[in-house]
Parts: C-alpha cells; sequence; structure tokens
C-alpha cells in the first residue's frame, strides 16, 4: 500500500543514521567515565592500551597517538566535543526522516483517497446506490458485519474517515515506530557490546511483552472496526435528516431524529472506549514489566560488582543504555495501537476497492457508431438487488432511430427503470446473447460503456447541479465545449433570460445542489446540459414535471427542434409531452400492455384510460386551470 518507494528508501536510511549516531554516541561515554573515574589517563593511553588489547578492529597509527591530548581534561572536552558533532548529525538524519516519512505517508493517503473515490464512482448503480445496512429508521436496530454493505454514506465515510485513519497509522508506523524502533535497537546493540549477560537477561520480558500486545492489539483492532462502523451510521444518519430536513420539520419527527442519532452516537462511544481501555492498559502493563527487569538486574549486577567482576562504570552504562532502550520502546505499545486502528480502516478501505467495477471500463472494448438505425430491448427483466420481484419483465420493443416515443404507466411500473439500462447505469438480468438492449442491431454489453454514454443526453426529474458557475454546470461532460455553445444551449433550452438577470451571469457560483434556483430553472439547465452533449439518443424522465405551463411551452417548442433527427425517449406525467410524441408505451407491473397513439389507446387500453384520468388530464387541468380532457 505504502507509495514513493524512493522517499520511503530515504526515509529508511536517515532511520538508521540517526540510531547510528545514538548508539555511536552512547559507546563514546565509556571513554569519558573511564577518564573520569581513573581507568585511563587521556586519549593517548586508551589509544596505546587499544592496541596492546586489540579491542579495535583496526591499529590506532602511532603518528594518531601523538596528535591525541595528553591531559585528561582535554581527553574530556574532545569526546564531548566529538559526542555534540554525532548528536547534531543524529538530528539532522532525524529530522531529514520525520520529513521523508510524513512525505511518503501524505502521498499515499493522497493516493488511496483518490483511487478509492475513483473506484466508486465506476462502482455499477445499483451498488452504491444501495440501501445500505439496517438501522436507517428510528427504532430498527443496526447491524455491524464489518463487510461494505452498500450506500453512497457508506462510500463516503471509508474515503474520507477510513483514510484518514489510515494515514495516522502509516504515521505513527513510518515516523515514529522506524525511529523509536531503531534507537531502540541501536541502544540495546550497545548494551549487548557493554555487557551482554545483562542485556540478555534485560531480553527475557520480551516474549511476555509481546503476548501481551498482540492480545491487547487484537481487542483494538476489532473495536476499531465497530467504531468506524459506527461513524459510518451516524455520518449516515445526519447526513439524511440534514438533507430531508424540510420533511423533518414538516412531520415534527424532530425529537426521533435527534433520538436515532444519540443511539448511534452512543454506540460509537461505546466502541471507543473499548479501543480506549485497551491502549490504557498496556502502558502500566509495560512499566510494571520493566520495573521487574530492573530490579533483577540491580540485584545481579550488585552481586557481580561486590565480587569485582564488573566495574560500576560499565554497569551504570548497560543500565542507562537498556534505560534509552526502555524508554525509545515504550511508545511502541501505543504506535501498535494506532496501527491496529489503521488496519480496521485499511480492512475497511480493501473492501470497497474490491468490489467489482462496473462492466464496460476495460480496455481494448469498441467503440459504438453513432447511433442511426434502431433501439431495441429483446426479452429484458431487470431485479434490484434484494427486490423479491422484478421490475422489469420479458420486454421487448423496437424503437426506429428519429421517433419520439412517450412511455406512461402507474408508479412502479418500471418507466424509469427501462430507460435506465439504455445508458447501461443498469444491466438486464440475463447475459444471454439473444437478451438485452440493442443499438443499431449491436449488443451495447460489447462496447466502452463510455462511448454509449457519450450518445445520450438525459434529463431527470431531480436535477443535479454542482457548486461552481452556471456556465461550467451547463458544460459538465462536454469540456471541450466554447463559451458561444454554451451560451447557444442556454438559449435553446430558455435559460438563458434568468441567467442574464443575475449580476455575473454565467459566471454566477451555484450554492449546493443549485440553491437559489426555483426547480424550474434547475431543470432547465439540465435541458441546457443535454442539448449541449449534441446525443443522438435523447432521454427525459419527467424532465418539465417542475416547470410552470409557459415554461413548459417554450421548452418544448425547442426541444421539438432539437430533437429532429434524433430518438427521443420520454417519461412524462403532462397530456401536451403524450399528444406530441409518435408513439406512447403503456407500462404496467413491469411490462409492456400496449403501445400506440393518443386517440388509439383510449379507445381500446383500460390501463391508458386509467392513467389519463388520474394522471395525465388531471396535471393538465391544474396547469391551465380547466380540464382539457376529452370524453374518454
Amino acid at each position: 500500500m505504502l507509495r514513493q518507494p524512493g522517499l520511503l528508501g530515504l526515509a529508511l536510511l536517515f532511520a538508521a543514521f540517526s540510531a547510528g549516531g545514538l548508539g555511536a554516541g552512547l559507546l563514546g561515554i565509556k571513554p569519558i567515565l573511564d577518564n573520569v573515574l581513573g581507568q585511563h589517563r587521556n586519549l593517548a593511553d586508551m589509544a596505546n592500551q587499544a592496541n596492546m588489547d586489540g579491542a579495535l578492529p583496526f591499529r590506532v597509527p602511532v603518528w594518531a597517538i601523538k596528535l591525541l591530548p595528553g591531559d585528561r581534561f582535554d581527553t574530556v572536552l574532545w569526546l564531548m566535543i566529538g559526542l555534540g558533532f554525532l548528536t547534531s548529525l543524529g538530528a539532522v538524519a532525524n529530522f531529514m526522516h520525520s520529513y521523508f516519512s510524513l512525505t511518503v505517508v501524505s502521498r499515499t493517503v493522497a493516493d488511496v483517497r483518490r483511487e478509492a473515490f475513483r473506484h466508486v464512482v465506476q462502482l455499477p448503480l445499483k451498488t452504491v446506490l444501495a440501501s445500505g445496512q439496517p438501522g436507517g429508521l428510528p427504532g430498527v436496530p443496526a447491524v455491524s458485519t464489518g463487510a461494505y454493505t452498500g450506500g453512497a454514506t457508506d462510500a463516503i465515510s471509508r474515503i474520507v474517515y477510513d483514510s484518514a485513519t489510515l494515514g495516522s497509522g502509516l504515521s505513527a508506523l513510518l515516523s515514529r515506530g522506524v525511529a523509536q524502533t531503531t534507537k531502540g535497537a541501536a541502544a540495546l546493540i550497545t548494551a549487548f557490546v557493554l555487557d551482554w549477560r545483562l542485556a540478555m537477561i534485560a531480553l527475557t520480558v520480551a516474549p511476555v511483552l509481546a503476548a501481551v500486545i498482540r492480545k491487547l492489539g487484537k481487542r483494538i483492532k476489532r473495536a476499531s472496526r465497530s467504531a468506524l462502523e459506527g461513524q459510518a451510521s451516524m455520518y449516515r444518519a445526519s447526513s439524511e435528516a440534514l438533507a430531508g430536513l424540510r420533511v423533518v420539520k414538516v412531520s415534527t419527527t424532530e425529537n426521533a431524529e435527534v433520538a436515532r442519532f444519540r443511539r448511534i452516537n452512543d454506540q460509537v462511544v461505546r466502541q471507543e472506549l473499548r479501543a480506549r481501555t485497551a491502549r490504557a492498559l498496556a502502558s502500566p502493563l509495560v512499566e510494571t514489566l520493566s520495573l521487574i527487569v530492573i530490579g533483577t538486574l540491580v540485584m545481579i549486577a550488585a552481586k557481580q560488582i561486590i565480587k569485582g567482576d564488573l566495574l560500576a562504570g560499565d554497569f551504570l552504562l548497560v543500565l542507562g543504555a537498556l534505560g534509552f532502550a526502555g524508554a525509545q520502546l515504550k511508545p511502541l505499545t501505543g504506535i501498535l495501537n494506532d496501527i491496529q486502528q489503521a488496519s480496521a480502516a485499511a480492512d475497511r478501505l480493501g473492501q470497497l476497492l474490491g468490489l467489482a467495477r462496473e462492466p464496460g471500463h476495460e480496455r481494448g472494448l469498441p467503440r459504438l457508431a453513432r447511433h442511426s438505425r434502431s433501439i431495441e430491448f429483446r426479452n429484458v427483466t431487470f431485479t434490484y438487488p434484494g427486490a423479491h420481484a422484478p421490475s422489469i419483465q420479458n420486454v421487448s420493443l423496437t424503437i426506429p432511430h428519429g421517433q419520439a416515443v412517450a412511455f406512461v404507466g402507474p408508479n412502479g411500473s418500471g418507466k424509469t427503470t427501462l430507460l435506465s439500462l439504455v445508458p447501461r447505469l443498469f444491466d438486464p438480468d440475463s447475459s444471454a446473447p439473444s437478451d438485452g438492449v440493442f443499438i443499431d442491431g449491436q449488443d451495447i454489453r460489447r462496447f466502452g460503456v463510455r462511448s454509449v454514454r457519450r450518445q445520450m443526453g438525459v434529463v431527470t426529474q431531480e436535477t443535479v447541479l454542482f457548486h461552481g458557475p452556471i456556465g461550467a454546470n451547463i458544460s459538465y461532460g462536454t469540456p471541450l465545449a466554447t463559451e458561444a455553445q454554451v451560451r447557444e444551449a442556454a438559449r435553446r433550452a430558455r435559460a438563458e433570460e434568468f441567467i442574464l438577470a443575475r449580476p455575473s451571469g454565467y459566471g454566477t457560483v451555484l450554492g449546493e445542489s443549485g440553491a437559489g434556483l426555483s426547480g424550474g430553472q434547475r431543470q432547465r439547465l439540465a435541458i441546457a446540459r443535454a442539448i449541449l452533449r449534441d446525443p443522438a439518443i435523447l432521454i427525459l424522465d419527467e424532465a418539465t414535471s417542475m416547470i410552470d405551463a409557459d415554461s413548459e411551452s417554450k421548452i418544448a417548442e425547442a426541444l421539438a427542434d432539437f430533437s429532429r433527427g434524433r430518438t427521443c425517449l420520454v417519461v412524462a406525467h403532462r397530456l401536451s409531452t403524450v399528444m406530441n410524441a409518435d408513439r406512447i408505451i403503456v407500462m404496467d407491473e413491469g411490462r409492456i400492455v400496449d403501445d400506440g397513439r393518443h386517440d388509439e389507446l383510449l379507445a381500446r387500453c383500460e390501463v391508458y384510460r386509467m392513467i389519463a384520468r388520474s394522471q395525465l388530464f388531471r396535471r393538465e387541468a391544474g396547469d391551465d386551470g380547466m380540464s382539457s380532457a376529452p370524453a374518454a
């Protein structure tokens, strides 16, 4: 998972330099103590003694010995200068290690976030828009499975919060963990060089310490995973309540939403306390074991010093080196706890990245030529995940190029789902070569999904606008469009009048989700966006349902001109839209029950007559103030 191998290598190299300087500094204290305590008179005597004893892997040249200070105080002074130099080098190396480590962590987390977001936007729509784990309604208990349960908020939580937790763990590992491990190891090696027997006694506590840390680490990881899942649920609950605040207020369910948030928040607190309790246990356990080791070493060393087998100065150095090693290694328990938390976050990110991507993004897939002949639905069936019955059942339909087709039916009849199959937002249940959606006789599953979707302009009732200038919202999906083309699309969608009425015109920055615009204005911007794409296929899913009758007539005129030479698929609840269609497809319970013109369907189709009375004519009458329905 770690990126930037070159920077990572430099970080480890500087950590080794820093630890090496520390070890050399600790070893350099011995001649100072020996000189002060009178074991040697000066550096020259020490060098001569080393040559006689063979203590060094090389002999110190005679000319070099003559250059060494002969005074004992000068010896101490020069040794201290040397230690100061080593300390300065170690400090520089330590800084460079920290800098490169944090750079690696920052870039790695940024890469993980970017890859996770790219992966999510390439997931199948049914995965991202899944309902998520239970617990969405007050009184319904949440179920924590540890696996990705779907839902946009769960994905956002993993991208934002889990990647931050991962970054904290990687920082603890690379910056503090590596530095303290290498320094602790250097101090421990120094202790072995000075007296390996005492150092071995100190190491007897290592297996016990490892077992304790391992047990606590597992507990921390479990609690951290549960806490992260709880944070995702808390994010979901708060975003749902705030996004639907109007409904919450009108329904007078503020207290219920607060209770729901409090319940989830309490669960998160409990899991976080479990993790923190385990972390808190680590420090006193390590301190207790350390005191036991120090007491044992003092008893053994005291006996050796009394017998004359061990010098007091050497014992102090060993004890100091072991104490420094312990001081460096003790925080590793906390670092390992951070790593366990990061491991839980990495598991959740891995589950997200392990989800199968939307088909059609593979390299090497052919491009679909511009639509010019027909759109066919061949024995199409589609079932939403978790649904008990198909939303679309055995639908077969052929739409010639250039035809305007209106889809009508009761709510839940499958109109929107059927049209969602054309841009491959969903794929039919059957993967048989003879079944599916075909454009110009070609199965769209054989082609790159981007080449299929680039032929389409889609406008839905729920208009999606982004924070940014109006012009950028119109050109969204058509990044190479010129300013003149953007203005022309706005004029054709009858949107330019209200755009230019704003102080900054096309540069006006929209608020979140187009805040400050009316529903009709938002939809006209969406229609302008579709016009700018110059699509071969235009899909309008109740696209004029939020627009007043006057605006609709203007847009209908513009769309009538724009749709010439294009195939138009329209889901509409207005009589005027249905009357202007070349064909009307009547759907009920996921099936096509009739196909024809308005007058023909009124005469022969009971489902259409019911829809006309309950939806088309009533909606038209609501707009005009009078009913325009003919006698059925």
